[in-house]
């Protein structure tokens, strides 16, 4: 997924705050569009500042690698999926639809379903190069469709980015201000942490995979009396993340943030709150059309960590597979549940490297 120079901004604002009041002038930068040049200078000053601070404090060096094999395999399941939906959806007969040797295959007879096919996905991938597409069509009804190798490298530094924006999220929520959190070639992340000398901690806080849940919200009972009493079979009452209000819920997840393949903060169309909104993959769509088609005028929880992010009910059926979480955030509440919801569908997991202790440079 791309990030939005906004989101890449309000991030950014977020590791400056971390690292220093020497630097807090750069909390005032509005939350505008930010070029990408903009934004790796001023990444490159954060570098720099804790670098200069590891010189004279020494410290910890971490090095993550990404999943780039997990990543491959996701982002072809994810092509089969579209495939499908478009195929399904555009009433065009096929057969033989199969992932083989890092692509997917399908026969299609006709060469106007060919055509429309290729057709709708040039057209999703349009203003985004990580959805580019090869297409190899033999002239006999078989079609080969495969990312383009610029495609391959842009999916690899967005999981890259939105890797290294969880570290720095999570740091954050751990309290830890003073870091520096940049890639390291093409699919690893480095990390130094200025005066700590025990990373073991910090490598502790990302062996805990981040979960997303959404459950069917119990109403046999109020959650007062699940409280005080015996919840029924099955269900468990979970606090609220914000108003810190109890929820009854379903113990059993309806779906899981796995198929959730982008998550972003914005605003609400009408009344310009902060929100969090997220798109499932054509896996998870079709998941969540079917569950809240049978669901409509139930409620239910989004649940991130045991905690309830939100609870809304289910006016009609959700077929786009488009969410919007509201929940009275401020801006920096709906960038940090944006940033959860990423974490949990990050395909693969990251593997620990590298952890070192660094000593002060010698004084003179």
């Amino acid at each position: 997924m791309t990030m939005p120079p906004r989101d890449r901004a309000t991030r950014l604002i977020v590791a400056l705050a971390m690292t220093s009041a020497m630097m807090a002038t750069a909390i005032a930068l509005p939350r505008a569009a930010f070029a990408d040049d903009q934004f790796d200078k001023m990444r490159a000053k954060i570098v720099a500042f804790v670098g200069d601070k590891m010189e004279k404090l020494g410290g910890s060096r971490i090095i993550y690698k990404v999943d780039s094999s997990g990543l491959r395999e996701s982002v072809v399941t994810d092509l089969r999926d579209d495939v499908y939906k478009n195929l399904h959806d555009g009433h065009i007969a096929f057969s033989n639809l199969a992932i083989r040797d890092g692509g997917v295959d399908v026969k299609i007879a006709d060469a106007k379903g060919r055509d429309q096919l290729a057709r709708k996905l040039a057209s999703a991938a349009e203003g985004l190069p990580s959805h580019a597409l090869a297409v190899t069509d033999s002239g006999v009804g078989a079609i080969r469709l495969a990312p383009t190798d610029a495609a391959s490298a842009a999916r690899l530094n967005e999981l890259v980015e939105d890797s290294i924006a969880m570290i720095e999220q999570r740091l954050k929520d751990s309290g830890v201000k003073l870091v520096s959190v940049v890639p390291d070639g093409t699919d690893r992340i480095r990390i130094f942490l200025p005066g700590v000398t025990d990373p073991e901690r910090i490598t502790a806080i990302f062996a805990r995979k981040v979960k997303v849940s959404f459950r069917p919200i119990d109403a046999s009972m109020s959650p007062a009396q699940a409280q005080s009493g015996t919840p029924a079979e099955g269900t468990e009452v979970l606090l609220g993340f914000k108003d810190k209000r109890p929820y009854l819920v379903a113990k059993e997840s309806v779906l899981d943030g796995e198929d959730i393949n982008y998550a972003a903060p914005g605003f609400a169309a009408g009344t310009k709150d902060p929100v969090a909104s997220f798109r499932f993959n054509g896996r998870g769509t079709r998941r969540l059309a079917h569950v809240t088609e049978e669901n409509v005028g139930r409620s239910f929880a989004i649940v991130l960590d045991d905690k309830v992010i939100s609870a809304p009910v289910i006016r009609e059926p959700i077929t786009g597979g488009s969410v919007q979480i509201s929940g009275n955030f401020t801006l920096e509440e709906a960038n940090s549940v944006a940033m959860l919801l990423r974490a949990g569908a990050l395909p693969g997991h990251l593997t620990l490297v590298e952890q070192q202790v660094i000593q002060p440079a010698a004084k003179p």
